[in-house]
């Protein structure tokens, strides 16, 4: 076991942590340990404060029984940020599987530097850590302690996403980091059982599985097709613990692919019966603290390649289980309370209320609203649809302040159509959705492996390009059930190899070649009505050629460059004699019509990019 608190560094009063403690504490509060000791913008800073021995099992219950936040305020504008704390056993729980102790902890990413001036709230007290009161219960230990933080700016080559601060609602139809970028997703929804990894403590799969169980009846995620893909430097835990799912993720960044999709929680009913947070599968307010320091490891090192975190907080199996009761009851609360505390200081995360969720709409703006109160750094929250239904699903929450983006379960061919129909009718709302498409059916089949279809031109056509040219933001990979590597029992991701390379090619031309943040859909131009069209009127078209056929278009007059991009291969821009198209009269309210073919292969599919030469007048 390593030495407690090995990795922290302690400042000396004059270094950048000064304490301001109150009178009453001056002599018993002892400073928190503070990791970093220089803390930098948009990467974590802990606090581990000594408080009451505790442990998972015993009494007072250090989940329920006990209430910690720290509030920090930003010396120069006023900005505040409370964040929830929570129970850390010994501080070193990933390594030492330690089940109680007396540190506390609270993890704080800093979206500005400058001075931080931060308070804490301790209070204790039966069931304290669901009152919505800060006055609830009675002061403990280092209640009312107080201190400040001095945050360094962001380095220009910090990796992954701390290079681009958090991702969050922007106002328009997709997700923005702090630094100005705009996201669009490419990513895994498969396996959807992630977190069900052999080498976290406690886990284990509880039930036989057909179609995925082993011949001793039980399956459990090993990834060791992945123990390749870890380097020397990577995190691990107790050891070597960890390599393969950390070479896992490894894998699906060095495809240029940015999100994963997992559940917190299977039991109940649930597909997989192999992931939740609690100390044991009985269990509903009581939590594995050392599990959850390593999935920390996980989400941690995910963030640092660039890896989105899609959290799925429950199943269609199991959204009326969980306490027993519909909407806010008391294990919902701490359950969504805990994953906040521990989770919510990640850069890139997506909140989503349910698999093929059938909470009522109250329940849902409920339960939303909560997540939010509880995570104070405005993560996207959605909530994921049955099979078509998202057209309905979400029209009782369109224009909600608490949702802001769909997770579509739908068809392939019908993605273009839903990312059209959704982005207009959030817009109409008020508030505009990204709208992402991260289950595709028939759920047999979703994406097939390599081996079966190595051409994924379904897939790649209409659900990739269908939602990207729908104005939509684009999608995660289902693995369906009926072949191998399927969405439970993925251990290989390379078994999709092709399939995000696809997805990469379809990304970059967006980032590359669009100022697709002020694009919309326009399919009516195209002439034959077959082609999907992405365009910023009278300046640039986007034409995507599902069959590569000559096609016409009805755009604004004027001069064009016309380039093409190879969706198949990717690479970089293609042009034939015909790089300059002249369309309509020289009047910029005129409309004129053009031909455009493929440059060679014709019958595949084909991007045409039509720039305009002048600016509009």
């Amino acid at each position: 076991m390593r030495p407690l608190f090995q990795t922290f560094a302690i400042p000396r009063p004059s270094a950048k942590l000064s304490l301001l403690l109150p009178a009453a504490f001056a002599v018993a509060a002892a400073a928190p340990r503070v990791d970093p000791a220089e803390p930098l913008r948009w990467q974590p800073v802990t606090l581990t404060f000594d408080g009451p021995q505790a442990s998972e099992s015993g009494s007072p219950n250090p989940f329920s029984d006990f209430r910690m936040s720290v509030t920090f305020t930003h010396g120069a504008s006023g900005g505040q940020r409370t964040v929830q704390g929570f129970f850390a056993a010994d501080g070193d729980a990933a390594d030492s599987s330690a089940e109680s102790g007396d540190k506390w902890r609270v993890r704080f990413t800093p979206p500005e530097p400058g001075v931080w001036k931060w308070t804490a709230l301790f209070r204790r007290g039966t069931d304290v850590a669901l009152s919505d009161s800060p006055s609830a219960g009675r002061a403990a230990a280092f209640d009312g302690e107080a201190g400040t933080l001095e945050v360094g700016a962001a380095p220009a080559n910090a990796p992954g996403f701390q290079s681009k601060g958090f991702l969050r609602p922007a106002g328009k139809h997709y997700l923005q980091f702090q630094n100005g970028d705009y996201y669009l997703k490419g990513g895994a929804d498969s396996p959807e059982n992630f977190l069900g990894y052999f080498e976290f403590d406690g886990t284990f799969d509880t039930a036989r599985h057909e179609g995925v169980a082993t011949d001793k009846g039980v399956f459990i995620h090993k990834y060791e097709p992945h123990a390749r893909d870890w380097a020397s430097g990577d995190p691990t835990w107790q050891g070597d613990k960890g390599k393969n799912i950390i070479g896992a993720v490894n894998y699906l960044a060095s495809k240029g692919m940015n999100s994963i999709y997992f559940l917190t929680y299977n039991l109940d009913g649930g597909d997989g019966k192999d992931v939740w947070m609690w100390n044991d599968p009985q269990s509903r307010d009581r939590f594995d603290v050392s599990k959850l320091a390593q999935w920390e490891i996980v989400f941690a090192h995910m963030e640092r390649r660039g890896v989105m975190m899609h959290v799925i907080t429950q199943e269609t199996e199991n959204d009326r289980k969980l306490g027993g009761a519909p909407g806010l009851n008391r294990v919902r609360k701490l359950y969504l309370r805990e994953l906040a505390a521990r989770f919510g200081h990640h850069l890139a995360v997506v909140w989503n209320l349910g698999e093929e969720n059938d909470t009522p709409r109250a329940d849902r703006e409920e339960i939303a609203a909560y997540i939010r109160r509880m995570d104070p750094n405005d993560h996207a929250v959605t909530v994921h649809t049955h099979n078509t239904r998202s057209l309905h699903s979400y029209t009782a929450i369109m224009g909600s302040e608490n949702f802001s983006a769909s997770s579509i379960q739908g068809r392939m061919e019908d993605s273009n159509r839903e990312a059209f129909v959704l982005r207009a009718r959030s817009a109409a709302a008020g508030r505009p959705w990204a709208i992402f498409h991260d289950e595709q059916t028939p759920a047999s089949v979703g994406v097939m492996p390599d081996a079966e279809d190595p051409l994924h031109d379904k897939p790649r056509k209409q659900a990739l390009w269908g939602n990207l040219m729908g104005g939509g933001s684009g999608v995660e990979w289902y693995f369906g059930y009926a072949y191998d590597h399927m969405d439970l029992n993925c251990e290989d991701w390379r078994s999709r190899d092709i399939m995000w390379d696809q997805t990469r090619y379809a990304l970059e031309f967006f980032q590359k070649h669009l100022p697709f943040w002020e694009m919309w859909p326009a399919n009516e131009v195209s002439g034959d009505g077959k082609a999907f069209v992405f365009a910023k009127e009278g300046e640039i078209y986007a034409v995507y050629l599902p069959e590569g056929n000559r096609t016409s278009l009805r755009i604004a007059a004027g001069e064009y460059t016309l380039r093409w991009y190879d969706p198949r291969n990717g690479g970089g821009l293609q042009a034939d004699r015909q790089a300059t198209v002249r369309v309509g009269e020289a009047s910029m309210r005129d409309v004129g019509s053009i031909q455009i073919a493929p440059p060679h292969h014709p019958g595949k599919d084909w991007v045409a990019l039509l720039r305009r030469t002048q600016p509009a007048r």
